[in-house]
């Protein structure tokens, strides 16, 4: 099933035509494309959509330092300041190591877990020449809690390896034109250890996602994971929307989103609450950006 869905998605993509770009922005993001290829740029402003990864890239020795807000929810009330006197933070690192392949590694307070990942551009979208319909980027991760909560206290075996936990996605994205980009993100999310005998080890899940460029320097993004099999009554898909803002060298992000967690396993597999129950926590995104290579 997850793979028929996957492939319409990513045809109903290809359809789409690439509409012509004349506005001045465009004309200096394609400045640098090659002249055979004309590879798109800028599909999206950043590395991450909302809460989970785009298509985008960082350059070979260019470092990415992020630093991710949640709030609590603001149905807390005025007694919580609507959320505001509850904050989790994730803190990471992100480098290029060539300009197809990324790593990075970050730690979150929700959990106390520490993770890594490995990120791959496999396909860039072009716009002459052997043209190529789509960004395909692979992505993959691995997470561990280190928090006293990793385990319930009944856990006899408490081994190491219950800590952990995978993330493997597949980005496909394509830009319609200078203002439109759109994404879908086939999910699998493996836990090596769960709470109950309701929550399933292996969680798959498809995702959508999109920015629509309102100014050079703003955009308005959403992105949402609907989970494909039967899960925990506990756990709810993610829904999340926000505002990109580019300020020189930082893209500061803000967004309303259901999940608190700011790693795949976290937002995709165990939302625990609802838009419609007011369960919606403010948070920001801010990234800096350093080149460690001289120029050339």
């Amino acid at each position: 099933m997850l793979k028929n869905i996957t492939l319409l998605c990513f045809s109903l993509l290809c359809t789409l035509p690439l509409v012509a770009q004349d506005d001045l922005m465009s004309i200096l993001e394609d400045s640098n494309d090659d002249s055979e290829t004309r590879e798109v740029t800028a599909t999206f402003k950043s590395t991450r959509l909302v809460n989970g990864h785009t298509t985008e890239m960082r350059p070979s020795g260019v470092l990415e330092f992020i630093i991710s807000h949640r709030f609590g929810r603001l149905n807390e009330g005025v007694g919580q300041l609507f959320g505001l006197d509850d904050s989790q933070v994730r803190i990471a690192l992100e480098y290029g190591i060539w300009d197809k392949l990324n790593v990075g590694f970050g730690r979150s307070s929700v959990g106390k877990i520490l993770d890594g990942f490995l990120k791959y551009q496999v396909l860039r979208q072009t716009k002459s020449g052997k043209m190529v319909p789509i960004s395909l980027t692979a992505f993959t991760s691995v997470a561990v809690a280190t928090g006293p909560g990793a385990f319930l206290e009944s856990s006899i075996d408490n081994k190491f390896s219950q800590r952990l936990s995978y993330s493997y996605q597949l980005l496909a994205a394509r830009k319609m034109n200078s203002n439109l980009s759109l994404q879908v993100m086939p999910t699998m999310i493996h836990r090596n250890y769960v709470f109950t005998a309701e929550d399933p080890n292996d969680v798959f899940a498809l995702g959508f996602g999109g920015r629509y460029k309102l100014t050079n320097r703003l955009t308005l993004n959403a992105e949402y994971y609907h989970q494909l099999a039967e899960h925990s009554d506990e756990y709810y898909n993610s829904f999340s929307i926000g505002f990109d803002i580019e300020t020189g060298g930082h893209v500061f992000q803000l967004h309303l989103t259901n999940s608190r967690s700011m790693i795949e396993k976290g937002f995709v597999a165990e939302t625990s609450g609802r838009w419609s129950d007011g369960a919606i926590h403010y948070g920001f995104n801010i990234s800096r950006v350093f080149n460690l290579k001289a120029k050339k």
